[in-house]
């Protein structure tokens, strides 16, 4: 993702930096402090791209291990929100990636005796990819945001993956509330310009 200016600095960004350097001075107090702060809603952004209750936590988890195993390379020009998301969102993305679709042969001797098994397919409608799909178009989107410059990138974020209301957005960015709208506004703008020529994967 594009980064051609720093966010602005908030209290939270502030004490994100000192717990950071505390964490790289080897203060393991520091990292688990900031798991606690990011867990809840880092286990949110990932859900927005995994919709799979059961790996979510281990997502979690494997985020921050590969975030703390890169703090070296973290710029504090930068919200540490900001790097800590783009890990897990990378990381969300490779996971679906590796994904595989298990089939099962409609001919396939199955049982102990060997007779095939009998398998019926009620709904002709089904079709299998439809979560392969689901999934590729969640990407899609996410790779739309992940290319957004900084200032839009942020405020997206907050408000359609954390859920967070304007002015949540505006305190936490130290920003006036109408940055904060018109940051939104040509954020979705942007995202609508680069989709508009993905319509083959969207619909």
């Amino acid at each position: 993702m594009p980064r051609d200016e720093a966010p602005s600095r908030s209290a939270s960004s502030d004490q994100d930096r000192a717990l950071v350097a505390k964490a790289v001075a080897g203060d393991q107090s520091a990292y688990a402090a900031l798991m606690g702060k990011y867990a809840k809603a880092l286990k949110r952004h990932i859900a927005r791209t995994v919709h799979s209750p059961r790996e979510l936590d281990d997502l979690v988890q494997e985020s921050f291990i590969k975030a703390f195993n890169a703090l070296g390379s973290y710029s504090s020009g930068y919200a540490f929100s900001t790097w800590l998301y783009k890990i897990a969102t990378n990381h969300a993305i490779d996971f679906l990636r590796k994904k595989r679709l298990t089939t099962v042969s409609l001919d396939k001797s199955t049982q102990p005796d060997g007779d095939p098994v009998q398998m019926e397919v009620p709904d002709a409608e089904y079709r299998p990819d439809r979560h392969i799909i689901r999934d590729q178009r969640r990407v899609l989107i996410q790779q739309a945001i992940d290319r957004l410059p900084p200032k839009y990138y942020r405020v997206i974020v907050l408000v359609h993956q954390e859920e967070k209301r304007y002015d949540e957005i505006a305190e936490e960015l130290n920003l006036p509330l109408g940055t904060v709208k018109a940051h939104i506004h040509r954020g979705r703008k942007l995202l609508r310009a680069y989709l508009k020529g993905k319509r083959e994967v969207l619909l």
